[in-house]
This record gives structure tokens, C-alpha cells and sequence, in this order.
């Protein structure tokens, strides 16, 4: 089970948490990179207005540009000083597009980390540059390419934090996501909890199983012959899905932590 967190701090003081609590885990950092795609559409807010029946995204984006002006112009006088936190409460792609053309515009300007209103253009005369990630837009490729847009693609190179709790005892991966709360980034720690059921439940079935097949063949065979295992979590349905590769990785680690052990084709719980 791997949870991320954001620094090299939080990793050190999460894992030295979960070793005081007794919960096997490992700090491991890991510099990868992040790929990502975009198709660029730019052109004055009042000409891509033409052009957006010729790709309804392109109309939902402007719309969505549409509101942000309102609602910017609606809160913000000139000469007003406003810090980045206030104007992004949270990501907004639409926004930052806006203001991206406002700044280029001269309308607005950046100064020691506020941005302070000097003018209020027609959005009409705003020359935009809306970007729309590839994934997810299958549908809508030809369309936009169609409107003469640009393929951007970013390459960031960064490093990551983890920590890799080595447990498959349910009560001990429970307390782990427990004690993570504090550190751990959110979507790793919803993955984390799927990937707690799913190792507990593997472990006990195997272990259960092993007491019947003694020998690491039947034993594998008979997982294959129950997969997937089902089980119901929290309201939803969660189906683990293995191959005998796998399983036979899952074993080592059950050696490993003292569960059982394995010699040859015996096993021994």
C-alpha cells in the first residue's frame, strides 16, 4: 500500500509515526516524469465566438470565460489591489485564461504578488489562449483541429514522496490510513484504502486456503479458480482481480512478514 505525500519531511515523520505504532513500511522518493498534451486555440474572444459552432467545446469554454469576466469585473475596481489567493480560492482553468489575456491586454498588472486592476476592456477585444488536455477529447479532435489549434505538449520532471506500508493485516493497514490522514495527498490516500481491502482480503484467503493446499501449485490453482474475489466495502462492491505471477509476488511478501513460508512446491502456514 503506497501513500504520497508532499515532501521529504512529511514522508520521514509519517513513516517514523507508522514504525512507533508498530507498521512495517519503507520512505521510498522517486523522480519520474509527467507528460501531458494539450491542443491550443487562440484568437480574440469575439472570433472564437464564430467559430465555437463549429466545436460546442469550444463554446462551453467561452461561456465559462464569459461568467469569469462577469463575475471579475462585477468584484474588482480599478486601481484595486488584489493578492492570487482571493482570485484563485481554486483551480480555475477559465479564470486563469482571462486574466492570462488581461495581463498581455495591459489591463491588468502584476506588482510584489498582487495583481491591481488597471482598466476594463471588452471582453470582446481579448485575444485568448484556451487550452483543452487531449485526454478525454476523442471526440472533439477533429473539431478543434478543424479551428487551426496548436498541439502543446509539457514535460515536467519532478520528485515524489512515498511511503509503502508493508502490511496485509486489516486492523494494522486500518490504523496506517489512519495515522496518513495527516500527511498523505488525498487521491493517494482514497487509492490507498481500495488497496488496503484488497491486500487484507487476498492475505486472509490465502491463508485460508493454505491450510487445505499444502502444496504452492494447488494452492496458486485454487486462487485461480476464485478469481476474481468479491467483496462488498462500505456500500460498494470491490472485485480483486490477480494472475499466478502475482500471486506468487503476494507470497514472498506473506513470507516475508512471517505469515507462512514457502520452500520448493511446499508451504508451510
Amino acid at each position: 500500500m503506497r501513500l504520497e505525500v508532499l515532501s521529504r519531511e512529511d514522508m520521514n515523520e509519517l513513516s517514523r509515526k507508522l514504525s512507533r505504532a508498530g507498521i512495517m513500511n519503507r520512505p521510498v522518493e522517486e523522480t519520474k516524469p509527467e507528460i501531458e498534451h494539450y491542443l491550443i486555440v487562440r484568437g480574440k474572444y469575439s472570433k472564437l465566438v464564430e467559430l465555437s459552432p463549429k466545436a460546442p467545446i469550444l463554446g462551453e469554454e467561452l461561456e465559462a470565460i464569459q461568467l469569469a469576466y462577469e463575475e471579475l469585473m462585477r468584484d474588482w475596481e480599478v486601481g484595486q489591489e488584489k493578492p492570487l489567493s482571493e482570485l484563485f480560492e481554486e483551480p480555475d482553468l477559465s479564470k486563469l485564461s482571462l486574466i492570462t489575456a488581461l495581463i498581455e491586454e495591459g489591463a491588468v498588472e502584476e506588482r510584489d504578488g498582487v495583481l491591481v486592476l488597471r482598466g476594463k476592456p471588452p471582453l470582446d477585444n481579448l485575444e485568448l489562449e484556451l487550452r483543452f488536455p487531449i485526454d478525454g477529447l476523442e471526440e472533439e479532435l477533429d473539431e478543434l483541429d478543424d479551428l487551426n489549434a496548436t498541439l502543446i505538449t509539457e514535460y515536467t520532471l519532478s520528485k515524489h514522496y512515498y511511503v509503502e506500508v508493508l502490511e496485509v493485516d486489516r486492523e494494522l493497514l486500518e490504523n496506517a490510513l489512519e495515522i496518513a490522514e495527516e500527511y498523505a495527498t488525498e487521491e493517494s490516500l482514497v487509492e490507498a484504502t481500495f488497496d488496503a481491502i484488497a491486500r487484507s482480503v487476498l492475505a486472509e484467503k490465502i491463508l485460508e486456503l493454505a491450510e487445505k493446499h499444502r502444496r504452492k501449485n494447488e494452492l496458486i490453482e485454487a486462487l485461480m479458480e476464485i478469481e476474481p474475489i468479491t467483496v462488498e466495502a462500505e456500500g460498494d462492491r470491490v472485485n480483486i482481480y490477480y494472475d499466478e505471477d502475482a500471486i506468487e509476488d503476494f507470497l514472498k511478501t506473506l513470507q516475508t512478514l512471517g505469515y507462512l513460508k514457502v520452500k520448493g512446491n511446499r508451504i508451510w502456514v
